[in-house]
């Protein structure tokens, strides 16, 4: 496989992995959250993985399964290879504290409600102790969630680097609102704005982190069966992260009808781009 492909690959990952510092900076340095846009926005990156987890992956991995193993066989590993991906995203959820949990939408106006709360406890050492614990365990959760979503993008990016950049695209919209979520705790344990800003920055590193270690694990097998495993898992992490993240995070910030509206745009472009481009 080409260099050049391959730092391609992880480019992408790194730009929708850092795409978190965008959020970041909506949370402290815009003083409303223009909840419609957000709303949108995530329905329109719920359309594009559904459709492209489905349409693509999903029946990529199927065909190339079945003409290396047999077609009872690949239908086998297809479907066990998407629930695996799921079960996977379902697990780290489940075992995340939902406060610490980076998928846990929030809004930019509470900055000011915790602003509220960290002056009316600044003497107290305890309270500053189990918040400085929360902003360490808001790290480690955000590592864990970006490092199957940086293996979905590297892999995909891999194999067809013009479906890379749409999961790219995907993944890099649905960072920023993550972005937001993540900035506010780590503001609670810390008190300190900047140093907020850099460490939710910093934390989408473990997108492209997650690709290199999943590359460098992969490396020595990567063959056709072994990229047809990796989509189907991947369709189903992504298939997860829509149901079960992005479209009740976009009900939750709008209306209703915004997020279908933004999840039909976000299948609709898909389908037109792999038409034209695939």
């Amino acid at each position: 496989m080409e260099f050049e492909h391959v730092l391609f690959a992880f480019a992408l990952t790194l730009f929708a992995g850092l795409s978190t510092g965008i959020g970041s900076s909506l949370a402290f340095f815009a003083k409303k959250t223009n909840t419609k846009l957000l709303s949108i926005s995530l329905g329109f990156s719920a359309g594009v993985m559904i459709y492209v987890s489905f349409a693509e992956l999903f029946s990529q991995a199927r065909e190339t399964l079945i003409e290396e193993l047999g077609e009872k066989t690949g239908n086998l590993y297809t479907v066990i290879a998407f629930f695996l991906g799921m079960l996977l995203i379902a697990l780290i959820d489940k075992l995340i504290p939902s406060f610490e949990n980076p998928h846990e939408m929030r809004r930019i106006e509470e900055i000011e409600e915790l602003t509220e709360l960290e002056k009316a406890n600044e003497a107290d050492l305890i309270k500053q102790k189990k918040l400085m614990k929360m902003g360490i365990v808001s790290a480690l959760a955000i590592a864990i969630h970006n490092f199957p979503e940086g293996l979905a993008t590297f892999s995909a990016a891999l194999k067809d680097p013009t479906l890379g950049v749409s999961i790219a695209v995907a993944i890099a919209i649905h960072n920023i609102p993550e972005g937001i979520a993540v900035s506010i705790p780590l503001y609670y344990a810390t008190g300190k704005k900047l140093k907020s800003f850099i460490l939710s920055f910093l934390s989408g590193l473990a997108e492209p982190i997650g690709a290199i270690i999943g590359y460098f694990l992969l490396m020595p097998f990567l063959n056709d069966t072994v990229f047809g495993f990796l989509f189907s898992f991947v369709a189903g992490i992504m298939v997860f992260i829509s149901l079960d993240e992005l479209l009740p995070s976009a009900e939750k910030y709008g209306e209703h009808h915004l997020s279908i509206y933004g999840l039909i745009a976000g299948m609709a472009i898909m389908a037109i781009s792999l038409l034209l481009f695939i």
